[in-house]
């Protein structure tokens, strides 16, 4: 989601005022002015973001134009960005925590910190991101971004979402031209992703432009959804045009940049081959982690933890009769048990994704003994779509909208459902649905108490690591039906854990991607395709992997120094209520976690 922040727009302010809580302005004499230049701020970015204001069902009313829009992919619009960023940090400069409340107070430093968090890498490298480094792989850019945007945020309830979705569709084909003038750029500066990933890249974009215009993904979402509505209108042959006039030629054009520039590409899998690396690296892991841990730390964390949950998993599996082996391969006999497989067909995608249902369901009727409040923002299951299942995460998550047009939607990808024993998918389903992200980014957007700026804030270790902390949950609500069950979210956090080595081994100690393949394959048991598309996305998003068992320590560190600081007074539906606050880097949760140690103990 595109967080960046701009100047405020006259004609978003009583629109976005609406989604401001009255009891985020609290009684400090300083919040009011500054619940106002939070919301400027907030206004400002939806304003200039066509996809966060529709990603946000803001779209409408005085904004409606931008949902016939897509934000431009140029050099201009990034130091726009940039500078834009820098003046609402100015804005907020001139708080210094006098007259504010301490929930102000919280605020102000978490926005702060992530206002400076998004210009650090434009400012010192020239690059977006210092985990996306690259503008085009097989995870990222245009080609891969707005088919699975137009078919999953923008919606079609009426007439005029359907014209806006033509008109969005009319631009794609020029953002592809942008973002292949970026990376050609780019690329002379040695940003240019691994030659394996650019051949998954190709993949992929070969993939999209094979399907005839009339009937691909990209028309067929417009004219399926627009039929579902009972639109009338010749959907499918303006969509074709536009795609055979427009986004094939521009795509076209961007397959033949990619082809001349893959033999250019430096050899490596880790970002330490791109010009100033190693300091790319240290600022990713930094940004990932909240924390200022080196690599070599991570690393050594990472290395611990393995042995300490395989410890735990060779008890269960001895125990379920696996006795032969390393724990990794007895993992991977676990994993291809007839009874533990899915038919590798459409009625088997089907079943498995009905029993990630009936998982989620299931789960609800647990949630009440661990949280005051439950979410009420519905849950969609659906499968990567195909186009992309190459190069898309196993499992995702995308936010509801804040309007509740659109639900929230959890992500399986399923180009081979051998990826997904039985015993592995309740940790999956715990991990992104309930009681993971869907209920800690749910509570989030329906709280009462932050500033809309703050809903839709994201930092990866906190919610990685509550994603984490969640798998970790369930078993306490026990949730998991079987002891496979059990070993099944142990090798979760068992890959978890890897990752911790992994990432630093790719990107700090040159590891190549083969042996960073193999290492977790034979320690995790999980599939090697399953496991390759895993390591191709820490090769090219540095840093990110590390988040969720960074988090996940942070997390259970603090539930254990409540517990013990507060003794019969510990309250576990009281301790989650801090998901309420909204995410904040690491060091700042665990200071709140004191405070509210401390807000108890003084009232006895």
């Amino acid at each position: 989601m595109d967080r960046r922040q701009f100047l405020a727009s006259g004609g978003v302010a009583a629109l976005a005022t609406s989604f401001l809580p009255s009891s985020a302005f609290a009684q400090g004499s300083g919040d009011t002015a500054l619940n106002a230049d939070f919301e400027r701020i907030f206004q400002a970015s939806v304003a200039r973001s066509p996809e966060l204001a529709t990603s946000l069902g803001l779209d409408k009313g005085p904004l409606a134009r931008l949902k016939s829009q897509l934000s431009p992919r140029t050099p201009d619009r990034r130091a726009r960005d940039v500078a834009e960023t820098k003046s609402a940090l100015a804005t907020l400069a001139r708080y210094d925590g006098a007259g504010l409340s301490p929930a102000a107070r919280l605020n102000l430093e978490v926005v702060r910190y992530s206002l400076t968090t998004q210009i650090a890498a434009p400012e010192k490298f020239g690059m977006d991101s210092p985990i996306r480094p690259y503008r085009i792989f097989q995870q990222g850019g245009a080609y891969f971004q707005v088919p699975d945007f137009l078919n999953t945020a923008h919606t079609i309830a009426a007439t005029p979402d359907a014209e806006a979705y033509l008109a969005r569709l009319d631009q794609f084909g020029t953002v592809l031209d942008q973002e292949s003038a970026m990376q050609q750029a780019e690329a002379a500066r040695g940003l240019l992703a691994p030659g394996w990933s650019l051949d998954l890249t190709l993949g992929q974009m070969r993939k999209l432009r094979s399907q005839p215009a009339a009937t691909s993904s990209i028309v067929q979402s417009l004219v399926k959804r627009a039929a579902a509505k009972g639109l009338t209108g010749d959907w499918q042959a303006r969509a074709t045009a536009i795609v055979d006039q427009k986004v094939y030629p521009a795509l076209d054009r961007q397959i033949a940049l990619m082809e001349q520039l893959k033999p250019t590409t430096r050899p490596g899998d880790g970002i330490w081959r791109v010009p100033n690396g190693d300091a790319i690296y240290a600022m990713a892991l930094n940004q990932a982690t909240t924390t200022t841990m080196s690599p070599d730390q991570v690393h050594r964390i990472g290395l611990a933890q393995v042995a300490e949950i395989t410890a735990q998993l060779d008890t269960i599996l001895k125990s379920q009769g696996y006795t032969t082996g390393t724990v990794g391969e007895r993992l991977a006999k676990l994993n291809v048990m007839p009874d533990q497989l899915y038919a590798n067909t459409a009625a088997g995608r089907t079943e498995l994704i009905g029993g990630l249902n009936d998982g989620i369901k299931a789960m609800y009727a647990k949630l009440p003994q661990a949280f005051s409040q439950v979410p009420t923002q519905p849950l969609e299951i659906r499968a990567v779509p195909v186009e992309i299942e190459d190069g898309a995460a196993n499992g995702y998550y995308n936010r509801a909208s804040l309007d509740g047009s659109r639900p929230a939607i959890y992500f399986v990808n399923l180009k081979d459902v051998g990826d997904w024993p039985k015993y592995t998918l309740p940790s999956l389903t715990y991990h992104e649905g309930v009681p993971g992200h869907h209920l800690q980014i749910s509570l989030a957007q329906e709280s009462k108490d932050i500033p809309t700026l703050r809903k839709i804030g994201f930092f990866s270790a906190y919610s990685e690591g509550w994603a984490l902390y969640a798998e970790q949950l369930a078993d306490e609500l026990g949730a998991y039906a079987s002891p496979l069950e059990r070993a099944g979210y142990l090798q979760s956090f068992l890959f978890r854990a890897t990752r911790l080595v992994v990432d630093t081994g790719i990107h700090a100690k040159r590891w190549s991607r083969e042996k960073a393949t193999d290492y977790m394959v034979a320690t995790t048991g999980f599939a090697r395709p399953r496991t390759q598309r895993e390591v191709e996305r820490y090769c090219t998003q540095a840093g990110q992997a590390c988040s969720y068992k960074v988090g996940h320590m942070a997390w259970t560190r603090a539930r254990v120094k409540a517990k013990a600081a507060l003794g019969d007074r510990f309250d576990l539906k009281q301790f989650h209520d801090i998901l309420k606050e909204g995410a904040m880097p690491l060091t700042i949760l665990e200071r709140r976690v004191d405070e509210r140690i401390a807000a108890i103990k003084t009232r006895g």
